[in-house]
């Protein structure tokens, strides 16, 4: 009698049959089970379902390299982690290092071994410890290696299972659609055993593309992911994955195979007995990454990559008008997932998300006042020829100098309300660690490296930055002081739980106004954030402040008297209008 496949087996098969129709579906379901749930191991019964409890208002997190802070004695994790523990503890509950492994080039982002961790920072140990006392969240570059990892040595020397880990392609045919964030060439020549070969390199030409067509590749990756796993890591970040399956023809970007490989791993993590949960990065327009939700079956969470250039260009205009009419007609997160917000990153700002979203000229404006405050651009190809910026490379609190106005003034004081707008939405909010720390612009980076992302990549001296922060007069301790108190403030709010609900408040275009109601409709907040230079005032009638309650703000601790009639903004204030549970 044969025996009827289970739900989970029955759904693995399905996706395996979408993305490798010419493999035997159930035999390389085995597989898959083998190499995710090695020996020793085991996975739940059922599957979770789609719902509210992967995440609280609780969370937030903080993003930094393993060397962000050294001093030349010390292992950089060692000091990252002794500075969590002594300045983030009950600020932020996880942490996103970016990749700690053996690499070449793009600061990480080019692999050479997945399964080590970079001797220059520590070692499993150390990722361990981070990982017993936060969320830890690690970098799966899933779409290319190193061109100088034994994987691709091993392709050159023609070595099985490698001679298969890498996409070919001929240099004559046509690839003008094919989507680019570079301008270097799309193929790399190469001298392998069995002659010159051309390789796909969407990135750099030190990062060779990883061949997915070939089940082989899958597996290797999910035994990484496994690894990681059982070291602690949490979140599953899939840097790259929108380029990750190509095809002759297309764009090579969002590709059928590729949501249905993000499909794939939802569904192990569903069925993990660890809570995992799956990250997308996908530094594209609205639509594009919203697709990555699927229908509830694919990322837990995505980037909010809208958020930065706009917050960035309502900060810089003084007017919140491109940032509230995105907002109004942005969905809420699909039960079981949730936004990731954040403004700044290890990346510059990116411009793709801006596309449809601000006029060219509101963008032009936006480059050239970052550009007047010490920032810079970088250019990516377009399809047929030509370029464009596809990021502004600065640091987000030196982006916050001055507006279009010219204005110079009120610098901090733009950098905290920039800040609020991003804890006061839905979804959980990511702070880069250079945020935290008022970090200005590392030109000096920039000119040693010759590297446009470098101005984002400062490595603290630690003896330096504790006296940063032991001088309250600093900026440093200034604004590092300032959002751990508001962070600490928000986790205690259920309003803020990154699935309740929201609704965008029609006022002064000056104001980014939000209504957040907490999943049992216990609590309101009302968040108010003046994005200009000018006095306001909000008449109260503007908001639904429920009668017989006692309204105060939470960030002043100043009450709402009754029969007030106006609530007044100073230059780039805030206000958490809430009434107490």
């Amino acid at each position: 009698m044969t025996k009827k496949a289970t739900p989970f087996s029955a759904r693995l098969e399905e996706l395996l049959a979408r993305i490798y129709p010419e493999a035997d579906s159930a035999i390389l379901a085995s597989q898959v089970i083998d190499a995710f749930w090695p020996e020793g191991s085991h996975r739940r019964k059922r599957g979770r379902k789609p719902g509210n409890s992967l995440w609280s208002q609780r969370d937030a997190l903080v993003i930094a390299y393993g060397n962000s802070i050294t001093d030349g004695t010390h292992k950089p994790l060692d000091l990252l982690h002794d500075f969590l523990d002594t300045h983030l503890a009950g600020v932020v509950n996880g942490v996103h290092i970016l990749p700690f492994f053996p690499y070449t080039s793009d600061d990480g982002f080019a692999v050479t071994d997945y399964r080590k961790v970079d001797p220059a920072l520590g070692d499993w140990s150390d990722i361990a410890r981070i990982g017993g006392r936060f969320h830890l969240m690690s970098d799966l570059v899933l779409n290319h290696v190193s061109s100088q990892s034994p994987w691709f040595h091993a392709y050159l020397q023609g070595h099985p299972p490698y001679d298969g880990f890498f996409i070919e392609a001929d240099p004559e045919a046509d690839h003008a659609q094919v989507v680019r964030p570079r301008t270097t060439p799309l193929l790399r020549e190469v001298e392998t055993s069995r002659g010159v070969r051309h390789v796909w390199c969407t990135f750099s030409h030190d990062q060779v593309d990883l061949n997915f067509a070939n089940p082989e590749v899958l597996l290797e990756i999910l035994r990484i992911i496994r690894l990681h796993v059982d070291a602690g890591v949490r979140i599953v970040r899939l840097d790259a994955v929108a380029f990750v399956w190509k095809r002759e023809g297309t764009r090579c970007i969002h590709l059928e195979e590729t949501h249905a490989i993000v499909k794939l791993l939802r569904l192990l993590a569903n069925f993990a007995v660890e809570n995992v949960i799956i990250l997308t990065e996908t530094n594209v327009p609205k639509a594009e990454n919203l697709s990555y939700f699927g229908q509830r079956d694919e990322a837990h969470s995505i980037y909010n990559f809208p958020l930065p250039p706009l917050v960035l260009h309502a900060m810089l205009s003084g007017s919140a008008a491109y940032l509230l009419e995105w907002q109004r007609a942005m969905p809420p997160a699909p039960l079981g997932c949730a936004y990731l917000n954040f403004t700044a990153s290890h990346d510059g700002i990116g411009m793709r998300p801006a596309e449809g979203l601000l006029p060219e000229g509101e963008i032009d404006r936006m480059i050239e006042t970052v550009k007047a405050s010490g920032g810079l651009a970088s250019m990516r190809a377009l399809p047929g020829g030509g370029e464009a910026v596809y990021e502004l490379n600065t640091s987000w609190f030196d982006a916050m100098g001055q507006t279009f106005a010219g204005d110079e003034s009120f610098k901090i004081e733009r950098f905290l309300c920039s800040q609020t707008i991003m804890m006061s939405l839905e979804g959980i909010p990511a702070f880069y660690i250079h945020s935290l720390l008022a970090t200005p612009n590392d030109t000096e980076a920039v000119a040693r490296r010759g590297l446009n992302r470098a101005i984002n990549r400062h490595r603290w001296h630690y003896p330096a930055l504790r006296d940063r922060l032991a001088d309250p007069g600093s900026d440093q301790a200034r604004v590092l002081a300032a959002l751990s108190r508001r962070l600490r403030l928000r986790a205690r709010q259920p309003a803020f739980h990154p699935n309740a609900t929201q609704f965008t408040l029609a006022l002064d275009a000056r104001v980014f106004g939000l209504w957040r109601q907490s999943l049992d409709r216990g609590q309101s907040i009302f968040a108010l954030h003046n994005v200009s230079s000018d006095r306001i005032e909000v008449p109260t009638t503007a908001l639904n402040l429920i009668a017989g309650e006692a309204w105060a703000d939470l960030l002043s601790g100043e009450p709402l008297r009754p029969g007030e009639d106006r609530i007044t903004l100073a230059p780039y204030q805030c206000r958490w209008i809430a009434n107490f549970v």
